[in-house]
């Protein structure tokens, strides 16, 4: 397996001024190449930092990806420091400069000193072009190692990448292919899933990898697998994922990376039919999560935001003897939120949701996290009650991916 190591350069990055994108998309890109990385580090615009940075990934990895500190500024440090790292000087680059010179020519800006110097590159390196900005990256082969410099802005690092350095990275090494498979889970939390799979995640041969990756109310299963036949390991991925979903069947909603909204969206495109929402607590949340979708105008009708008491009966329609005797967090209340709200928006389907989000407002009996939430159609209407934690914003989440997942499941039967 060929190893990678990806490192990020600049203060910003370490003091959370700029979040590292970067890393992520670097880390898709390999793996899709068959390259795993090991390791990302992040350094401060400190020479002897990188340098530090650099000598521990070359035990490591064979393969060293920088990005950032290429800029015209005195803090862009990195191509100095990989100069003094590789004991070598700086030369300029014809064909960037004159590139420079154009930007600048086009855009009727004078050439500062330091704009030249953007064409300095250390004198072992194989520049690599730079469509869509003024810093080119470099790549070096150094005693079996690679590393490549490239710019920190994204649409630069990517383009670089994609067209540079990923040609050179198949050309340099002899890769595996890499398969991956996801599987698309809610409503079950991890530990429950990992026990309900176990006999498949113990049956797994050591080149095929089980990963767990979960979000709010959701978990994300990965298997990857990696070999010399691609077709001999896409199946044998294939082999072990169906495995997965027959032991998980109804807890799985998806393949491969389409959201929950997206998936909720085509089923009722298919049926044709309509849906329409009664919110409290989820304050517009689960609305939120459907109109994300392009083209859910097609089966999204609205939604009544019936926050307060009297607007689940003025508008909404709830009695009050309801409100008093049973209180807003009950099923008695939000059957009638569903069912009503179905009625006055002329949909097939309502969900209505009401609990507390906290951090307060809970009792013995109803503490924070208590969510009911109901699904209204022409058949029938199923109410239930879930306990979804004591952090406000999780539960505002967590009833939203519920919901949806209440809704999928009375989908597809």
């Amino acid at each position: 397996m060929i190893l990678a190591e990806i490192i990020t350069i600049g203060d910003e990055l370490l003091i959370g001024q700029v979040v590292d994108t970067n890393s992520a998309w670097l880390g898709k890109e390999l793996s899709e190449l068959g390259i795993q990385v090991k390791q990302i580090t992040s350094c401060s615009d400190d020479a002897n930092h990188i340098k530090e940075a650099l000598t521990m990934a070359n035990h490591r990895v064979d393969i060293i990806i920088m990005t950032g500190g290429l800029g015209p500024t005195k803090d862009d440090i990195t191509k100095k420091t990989l100069a003094e790292y590789f004991n070598t000087g700086m030369i300029m680059h014809e064909p960037t400069k004159i590139r420079v010179e154009g930007i600048f020519s086009l855009r009727k800006m004078p050439m500062l000193e330091s704009n030249y110097l953007q064409a300095m590159v250390p004198q072992n390196c194989e520049v690599l072009e730079n469509e869509k900005g003024t810093a080119p990256g470099m790549w070096f082969n150094q005693n079996n190692k690679i590393y490549i410099s490239m710019p920190g802005v994204p649409y630069e690092m990517k383009h670089i990448f994609t067209k540079e350095v990923t040609p050179r990275l198949k050309a340099s090494f002899k890769l595996p292919f890499i398969v991956h498979h996801t599987i698309l889970t809610a409503g079950i939390g991890e530990s429950f899933l990992a026990e309900k799979i176990k006999s498949v995640e113990e049956s797994l041969p050591s080149h095929i990898k089980l990963a767990y990756l979960p979000a709010v109310a959701q978990v994300r299963l990965r298997l990857s697998g990696h070999g010399s036949e691609k077709d001999a390991i896409q199946q044998e991925v294939e082999k072990y994922a169906n495995q997965i979903k027959a032991l998980a069947k109804d807890y799985i909603y998806g393949d491969e990376d389409i959201s929950l909204p997206e998936v909720i969206g085509q089923l009722l495109l298919e049926k044709k039919a309509t849906v329409g929402l009664a919110e409290s607590c989820s304050g517009g949340y689960v609305s939120h999560l459907i109109t994300s979708v392009a083209g859910s105008s097609l089966y999204f009708k609205g939604t009544l935001v019936a926050y307060a008491y009297e607007i689940k009966e003025n508008v909404l329609g709830v009695s009050k003897e309801t409100i008093d005797t049973k209180g807003a967090v009950s099923e008695e209340c939000i059957v009638q939120m569903a069912e009503n709200a179905r009625k006055l928006l002329n949909v097939d389907y309502a969900i209505a949701t009401s609990g507390i989000a906290g951090p307060s407002g809970g009792t013995s009996d109803k503490p924070v996290g208590t969510v009911w939430i109901a699904l209204a159609s022409a058949d029938r209407t199923v109410a239930k009650v879930y306990h979804l934690g004591d952090e406000r914003i999780r539960v505002i989440e967590r009833t939203g991916i519920v919901a949806l997942e209440m809704l999928r499941k009375e989908l597809v039967k």
